[in-house]
C-alpha cells in the first residue's frame, strides 16, 4: 500500500470528488480525515472505509474559516503526529453560475466561484504548509477542469477561478519546494459518475438549446482522443499515486486527466 502510515486530510470529503479521494486514500492505507460541512454523508463515508478495513476520522470543518482549519489540523497532528497529504476538493452550487451567457451573468455570479475557491485552496495549502514544515515533508493537492486551459462558453466565473487555482498552485510549489512540500494539481475533463456534473450537463444542455444532457455528454466525449469522459475512481487513483513518496519528484505541475481534450 503507497499511503502507509500517511495522515491525509480531504476537506469537501461529502461531495462526489473528496468521496472517491478518501476511498482511494484509505485503501492505500492512509488514515483519511474526511471534513465537510454535511455530518450524514461524511458518517456514511466513513463507516464504508472502515468496513473494507482502512481508516478514517471525521470533523465538521468550514474550509472557509481559517480558525476552523488550523485548529482541526493541530488536533489530528496531537492525535496522530504529522499531517502528511491535504486533498481539497469543495464545490459550491452550479445552478445561477454556470449555463449563462457572460452578457447576461451578474458580476455577483462572476465572481462567487473565483473567491470562493481561492479563498478556501489559500486557506488550506497554507494552514498544511504551515503544519509539515515541521518534518520538511508534505503534498498539498489540488483539482481543477479543462476550463482553466481551454476555452469553453457558459462556464462564467468557472474557468477563471480554475486558472486562478492552478496558478496558486505554480506559486506555492515555488514557495513550499525548499521546505520540502510538494504542491500538485489534478485537472480533470468532467466525469459523468459525478451528481455534480451530471447537474452541470443539464444547465449545458439547456444553455446550448439541445435537448438533453446525454447528447451534450456525446458532444464532450467526442472532443477527447479516448472518445470518453474521466472517471471518479481513475481520479482518486492518481490522486493517490501523487500523494505517495512514489511522485516525490512532481510538483509545480498540473497532471492531465483530460482523456485527451487537452494534449500537452
Amino acid at each position: 500500500m503507497i499511503l502507509e502510515n500517511k495522515n491525509a486530510v480531504i476537506y469537501g470529503a461529502g461531495g462526489a470528488i473528496g468521496k472517491a479521494v478518501g476511498q482511494a486514500f484509505a485503501k492505500e492505507g492512509a488514515r483519511a480525515f474526511l471534513t465537510g460541512r454535511n455530518i450524514s454523508k461524511l458518517e456514511i463515508l466513513a463507516k464504508e472505509i472502515l468496513t473494507a478495513g482502512g481508516k478514517a476520522e471525521i470533523a465538521i470543518v468550514d474550509a472557509l474559516d481559517e480558525n476552523a482549519v488550523n485548529k482541526h489540523l493541530d488536533t489530528v497532528i496531537e492525535k496522530f503526529g504529522s499531517l502528511d497529504i491535504s486533498f481539497n476538493a469543495i464545490g459550491i452550487p452550479q445552478e445561477g453560475v454556470q449555463g449563462i451567457p457572460l452578457m447576461q451573468l451578474s458580476p455577483d455570479s462572476l465572481v462567487l466561484p473565483v473567491a470562493t475557491y481561492s479563498k478556501s485552496y489559500f486557506i488550506t495549502g497554507k494552514a498544511a504548509a504551515n503544519h509539515m514544515v515541521a518534518k520538511q515533508s508534505g503534498v498539498i493537492m489540488t483539482i481543477t477542469a479543462t476550463p482553466a486551459r481551454i476555452a469553453s462558453p457558459l462556464v462564467g466565473g468557472m474557468a477563471p477561478a480554475w486558472a486562478s487555482l492552478e496558478a496558486l498552485t505554480r506559486t506555492m510549489a515555488t514557495e513550499f519546494g525548499p521546505l520540502g512540500i510538494r504542491v500538485v494539481c489534478l485537472r480533470t475533463d468532467g466525469m459523468p459518475d459525478s451528481d455534480v456534473f451530471k447537474t452541470v450537463l443539464g444547465i449545458h444542455a439547456k444553455g446550448e438549446g439541445m435537448p438533453s444532457a446525454k447528447e451534450f455528454q456525446t458532444m464532450l466525449e467526442g472532443f477527447t482522443l479516448l472518445k470518453r469522459l474521466t472517471t471518479l475512481p481513475e481520479m482518486a487513483n492518481v490522486a493517490a499515486f501523487v500523494a505517495s513518496d512514489q511522485a516525490s519528484a512532481m510538483t509545480g505541475t498540473i497532471v492531465n486527466l483530460s482523456c485527451g481534450s487537452i494534449v500537452d
